[in-house]
């Protein structure tokens, strides 16, 4: 059973930055593609970065030069890299295990909160 736990949320200031950690178990990391969630209050949630397992990236347009999604196979750990944060930023991000026809498991999330 692969496990996700997600750390490294908190309170911060617009234009500050923080990073994400994704720390996987329970299944060979190097094999599967990786995402990024979010979901703020009263919204669906959507997918905020992607990282293949070959590590080709995309982006959803609103945090294309301000997040950077990483991965180390040797650590089993997926990273969100978030600069210049806006308070729009503010939401629970989950990361997600990409399996053959979707999102196979999540991790419980961690809160980001973007004061202004």
């Amino acid at each position: 059973q692969v496990q996700l736990v997600e750390s490294g949320g908190g309170l911060v200031q617009a234009g500050g930055s923080l990073r994400l950690s994704c720390a996987a178990s329970g299944s060979i990391f190097a094999d599967h593609a990786m995402g990024w969630y979010r979901q703020a209050p009263g919204k669906e949630r959507e997918l905020v970065a992607a990282i293949s397992s070959g590590g080709t990236t995309d982006y959803t347009d609103s945090v294309k030069g301000r997040f950077t999604i990483s991965r180390d196979n040797a650590k089993n750990t997926l990273y969100l890299q978030m600069n210049s944060l806006k308070p729009e930023d503010t939401a629970v991000y989950y990361c997600a295990w990409g399996g053959d026809y979707g999102w196979d498991y999540w991790g419980q999330g961690t809160q980001v909160t973007v004061s202004s």
